[in-house]
């Protein structure tokens, strides 16, 4: 018998749209998908770039929608007037964690220096055990290769477990996502090893 889907996913993406069209129609298409499978989207909040194409899509659809944003974003981002629920927080480090516990899965769209820090974040906290979320990576036209190439490099250096690659799925195909995120295991890794000297 196959896993369920999480019921509510956090999703990291741009407040820009970027320059390849296709990151667009998949991200409006993802939001689509999680709206028709009762999925909650909980992302950053923003009404603008990825961010905003994906809140209308899944909003449109009839989806429920959670938007997290530092007060200071509000008007810089043009908060989205539309949301199911709008959490305001004070700092960066709230709104990470407070869309972190409302989510019960990360998947990561096209995005910058933002979305990197959030899945980096997630990431960290996974390989210290601190909780066993799936995380999924969604590239388009290898827009996220270099990622993948640079925490292969990272094993391959030494400075992290061949396992922590285990953490995070890289998928291209968007009808992958939910059964990927479905498979990937809850339970926490082994201890994380440090050199000690």
């Amino acid at each position: 018998m196959s896993e369920p889907f999480p019921s509510s996913i956090c999703v990291f993406c741009g407040a820009r749209f970027g320059n390849n069209g296709l990151a667009r129609d998949m991200v409006a298409k993802f939001g689509g998908i999680l709206a028709r499978e009762g999925i909650a989207l909980v992302y950053g909040g923003g009404g603008v770039g990825l961010m905003g194409v994906l809140a209308n899509a899944a909003l449109e659809a009839g989806g429920r929608v959670i938007g997290v944003i530092p007060r200071f974003l509000l008007e810089r981002e043009a908060g989205h007037p539309e949301l199911d629920e709008t959490v305001v927080v004070e700092t960066m480090h709230e709104r990470k964690l407070e869309m972190f516990e409302r989510a019960d899965a990360f998947v990561v769209l096209p995005g910058g220096i933002g979305t990197l820090e959030e899945f980096f974040e997630v990431l960290s906290w996974r390989t210290l055990g601190l909780h066993a979320k799936p995380i999924v990576i969604l590239d388009v036209e290898g827009y996220w290769e270099p990622l993948a190439a640079l925490l292969h490099g990272v094993v391959e250096g030494g400075f992290a477990a061949p396992t922590h690659l285990d953490h995070v799925a890289f998928l291209t195909d968007l009808n992958d996502v939910l059964p990927t995120l479905a498979a990937m295991p809850r339970v926490g890794g082994p201890q994380k090893e440090l050199d000690r000297l």
